[in-house]
């Protein structure tokens, strides 16, 4: 256990010592540097317009995770309380496309994108984001709306409830653990995106968190440093959103991932 936490935090340390040294210091990445140089994080966010970047981060991660979040949970809801022949098909569908990675079908996605002139636009990784988040979100909504008592239900249907008010009113705000859990999840993935965003968000000014620093490598030079520090800049959103749905996170993914 041990061995693998060290394992983990090898790159951490890594990625810091590098952060807070000069390009100029060729020793080797093991040795730390005891003279803290900050000018690659002013370097990283002024060189790679990290303003704008975060800014496109954002919106593409509010607008996908709310909607897979919103979707899942209106899906999950009746594969989890009718259990159907179809609605265990479309249920074991859902299972089976998150094993599909992105890369298998990006050259069509990228061909229809292109005819579509859809380039460029937030809504050509928007899309298929929420289509790949989708069965994750399923997966674990579905395992933990079936671990909610279903005399909740038949209860409120007794007090003239109907189904949509069941779920708006009881159901929904049960979710709290599992939709903490969904939100970390889609949402680290949709932040640390690199492969449709550096296919479809082709201009400048619609450059994510990760196109932004890939500019800082090419083919006769890079400024390993700034990316680093860029790096590390990034990752702050990531670890505030963690450090404030933790206690949801765990509850969520176990009774989502075990009962359904």
């Amino acid at each position: 256990m041990y061995i693998v936490g060290i394992l983990y935090l090898i790159p951490f340390y890594i990625l810091i010592n590098l952060a807070f040294r000069p390009a100029s210091n060729s020793s080797s990445y093991w040795i730390p540097s005891f003279n803290l140089y900050l000018d690659n994080f002013k370097n990283a966010w002024l060189e790679a317009n990290m303003i704008s970047a975060f800014k496109n981060n954002i919106f593409i991660t509010l607008v996908v995770v709310v909607s897979v979040i919103v979707l899942g949970a209106f899906a999950s809801y009746p594969l989890a309380r009718y259990k159907t022949k179809f609605n265990n098909f479309i249920y074991t569908l859902c299972v089976s496309c998150m094993i599909v990675p992105p890369l298998t079908i990006l050259v069509p996605l990228y061909k229809l994108i292109v005819n579509t002139t859809g380039t460029s636009t937030y809504l050509s990784v928007i899309l298929p984001h929420i289509a790949y988040q989708l069965p994750i979100t399923i997966f674990l909504f579905t395992g933990f709306i079936g671990s909610i008592s279903k005399e909740l239900d038949e209860a409120a249907l007794i007090d003239g409830c109907g189904r949509f008010g069941i779920f708006f009113r009881i159901i929904f705000p049960l979710l709290k653990p599992v939709t903490a859990t969904v939100t970390i999840l889609v949402g680290v993935a949709i932040w640390n995106d690199y492969t449709f965003s550096i296919f479809f968000l082709q201009k400048p000014n619609m450059y994510t968190l990760t196109v932004a620093l890939n500019q800082f490598f090419s083919q006769f030079s890079n400024q390993i440093n700034w990316v680093a520090a860029g790096c590390i800049i990034g990752t702050i959103p990531l670890v505030i959103l963690y450090l404030f749905l933790q206690k949801y996170f765990v509850k969520g993914l176990s009774a989502g991932a075990v009962k359904g």
